[in-house]
């Protein structure tokens, strides 16, 4: 059997993201943290509940997920640290690729894709925050597969 395919909006972004050279990407993240919008007060207002903070997050992100009435998702964030441009570019690149897609690719997303558009000089760190952040809206994705 295949493993389901990732959403296809993410495996477009990871083939703009290739061939970019550091300073380029670089300029492309800033402008993904910029198009960031922060979840919606009538979804989660602070103090956000803990069982949405993505752990190992240097800069508390949350993660939220309402559900569409065709079964997917609707992906929402929120990043407490304002300096934390790469979680809101990361929140901002999974609401716009993984909200609406199926959750099966969804939840097959490779963490591998966050190197892919971040580099591989990405500190240990923010990787393993923003790997939290895909971590949560995996679970959000099985947890909706096993209801069915």
């Amino acid at each position: 059997m295949t493993a389901p395919a990732m959403p296809a909006r993410l495996r477009e972004l990871l083939l703009d993201f290739e061939p970019l050279p550091r300073t380029e990407r670089m300029d492309e993240l800033i402008d993904w943290a910029d198009q960031f919008v922060e979840v919606d007060p009538g979804i989660a207002a602070r103090p956000f509940p803990e069982v949405n903070r993505a752990p190992r997050c240097e800069s508390d992100a949350y993660v939220f997920a309402t559900d569409r009435p065709d079964g997917t998702l609707d992906l929402h964030f929120a990043v407490e640290n304002p300096q934390g441009l790469s979680a809101k570019a990361w929140g901002a690149i999974l609401k716009d690729a993984a909200s609406g897609a199926p959750l099966e690719e969804v939840a097959a997303i490779d963490p591998e894709a966050i190197y892919q558009i971040f580099g591989r000089d990405l500190s240990m760190g923010k990787g393993q925050g923003l790997i939290a952040m895909l971590e949560l809206v995996q679970f959000e994705a099985r947890k909706r597969i096993k209801r069915r």
